[in-house]
């Protein structure tokens, strides 16, 4: 399958694109994507054209500037429809979410959260919804970069009176869609997209969620994708915090600052401020590391052999071949692959 057959395939309607297996399918360049892709390729070349010539722009699952932390899912996007700068995406990053009728308390905190996690070189990644997302987005643009994932197309961006703050965050950050621009925001879209804050993040955060919020939809995905999960505590009173307090229950990480997020996933965390980045740091220092050793020059390897090799799971290879990446010592290549550097 050619990059532009990918970039087709993501005109094509869900009952033409299952879910279900959609990863593998690609790999295997199944006959039925390709017709299909094949067939959708000439709108879509002209779709293409157009979109960049207002600054979106199209990136397949086969190419090299794909987010890696997405090729692990097993429902992997075709391709990605973008805005502003692909390598926002190529540092660890940690998603916050919440509720979209946030209190005063809630933006408070997820500002503060967010502005602390960016100012360390951590991409925060959330839905550029109301409430606790944009305050998340705005937070975290203040220190550093932000990636806000989409459930419509470009040409249907929702909520429509947060364009100029996607225009800011596309400048030094992302923002990107798995939906062609000419896609409208669908209830159904919004869940879907959740898979994909999480899928990009090494842990969601989720701020002030009650029972029925969307956010816990993004906590189930990044349970199950193997994302750490983590929730601030809130008051007990008033009911909007009992789906954030049920994670907790569950096993949730607490978190009332950005230290406790940084820990969890990468020990003592350095100091506020620095521009290392704070999640890639705690392995930056290994000098003979065994993923890199187990590989030749000039042969590319894909997340199965990698996987095999090193005997850790997908998940945990990711997180090193994202800490790898950073270091200059291996590479990606076409196809979801790697190659030592």
């Amino acid at each position: 399958m050619s990059p532009d057959e990918a970039v087709a395939l993501s005109f094509a309607v869900l009952s033409d694109l299952p879910r279900i297996g959609l990863t593998e399918r690609l790999h295997a360049d199944d006959p039925h994507f390709l017709e299909l892709a094949r067939s959708l390729l000439p709108h879509a070349s002209r779709v293409r054209t157009a979109a960049a010539k207002r600054g979106i722009h199209a990136v397949a699952w086969n190419e090299p500037q794909f987010p890696t932390a997405l090729l692990t899912l097993s429902d992997m996007p075709p391709a990605l429809w973008y805005r502003g700068m692909l390598d926002a995406l190529n540092v660890p990053a940690v998603a916050i979410v919440g509720s979209r009728v946030a209190s005063p308390i809630a933006i408070e905190t997820a500002t503060r959260i967010a502005n602390d996690l960016a100012s360390r070189g951590i991409t925060v990644v959330s839905g550029l919804a109301r409430g606790v997302d944009s305050a998340a987005h705005r937070g975290a643009l203040q220190t550093g970069r932000t990636a806000a994932v989409l459930g419509s197309g470009f040409d249907h961006l929702y909520p429509a009176e947060h364009e100029p703050l996607a225009d800011e965050i596309a400048r030094n950050g992302i923002v990107l869609t798995e939906y062609s621009p000419d896609t409208l925001p669908l209830p159904w879209f919004f869940p879907m997209r959740n898979r994909l804050i999480s899928g990009l993040s090494r842990a969601v955060v989720v701020i002030e969620a009650n029972e029925k919020s969307g956010s816990l939809i993004t906590a189930a995905c990044a349970l199950e994708q193997g994302r750490e999960v983590m929730a601030v505590p809130g008051n007990v009173l008033n009911g909007r915090n009992r789906g954030a307090h049920a994670l907790i229950r569950d096993g949730a990480k607490i978190v009332e600052c950005a230290d406790d997020i940084v820990e969890e996933l990468c020990g003592s965390p350095p100091a506020s401020g620095t521009r290392e980045t704070a999640l890639s740091s705690a392995s930056s220092a290994v000098s003979d590391d065994p993923i890199v050793a187990g590989m030749d020059h000039g042969q590319a390897y894909d997340l199965d052999g990698l996987a095999a090799a090193s005997g850790l799971d997908n998940v945990r290879l990711l997180s090193r071949l994202i800490d790898l990446e950073l270091q200059g010592r291996i590479r990606r290549v076409g196809g979801g692959r790697f190659i030592r550097c």
